[in-house]
């Protein structure tokens, strides 16, 4: 199964994005986001995609179902491990 990067830049919707990792677990994953100077945290559960053999990142429509995103970066660590308990 192919994990997620460490680092890469966006595309389409979130196109420029310079997305980093900032932990991973066997069941979630929180990223740094940084929009042009404007930063902030994206946390999901992590979702293996058999088909293509490797682990999705959130489309839009996943915020709020199985991803948060959040200016604040203790609030991020909290859905982090939210999910981790999960």
């Amino acid at each position: 199964m192919k994990e997620l990067p460490k680092e890469f830049i966006g595309r389409g919707e979130m196109r420029g994005f310079h997305f980093t990792l900032l932990d991973a677990t066997d069941k979630a994953y929180l990223y740094k986001v940084d929009m042009n100077g404007a930063i902030y945290y994206e946390a999901f559960k992590r979702r293996e995609n058999t088909r293509f053999g490797c682990i999705s990142y959130p489309t839009g429509e996943a915020f709020g179902v199985w991803a948060k995103t959040t200016k604040d970066y203790n609030k991020a660590i909290a859905y982090f491990e939210q999910f981790n308990r999960e």
